[in-house]
């Protein structure tokens, strides 16, 4: 089982927002793994796929991909960076983890990864 899914907005007509949105992701999942987290980041796994292959950006075509993917991690977290309060993508992602029952939160882009791992640690330990 997956620790944490890590979820953040993606989708922008800009291509350079993207890629901002990816390298934050990418760090941030970082700083997850080096605190002993198996993460999972659907941007950080796609988002070069979608390039060399000129697959859709949006949440239509990789729903599918991602409700796998969710149905294997044990929480979700969503990192607040800019646009996720309107990404269609991320309240799909926390509807279906509430309807598995994960327990999800939000991070903000400079918490602690410490601060994510104790919270995942609590959250499993009162299961």
């Amino acid at each position: 089982m997956i620790d944490i899914y890590l979820a953040c907005p993606y989708s922008d007509p800009d291509p350079a927002v993207r890629q901002q949105r990816f390298e934050q992701v990418n760090a941030f999942a970082a700083k997850l793994m080096a605190e002993g987290l198996t993460v999972f980041s659907p941007i950080s796994h796609a988002h070069s796929i979608a390039l060399a292959g000129d697959l859709p950006k949006g949440w239509d075509f990789w729903e599918r991909y991602d409700r796998e993917f969710l149905a294997v991690c044990e929480t979700l977290v969503v990192l607040r960076l800019s646009g996720w309060a309107e990404s269609k993508g991320i309240r799909e992602e926390i509807q279906i983890a509430f309807g598995l029952r994960h327990h999800w939160r939000y991070a903000e882009p400079d918490v602690s990864a410490r601060a994510v791992r104790n919270w995942f640690e609590c959250v499993k330990r009162r299961g």
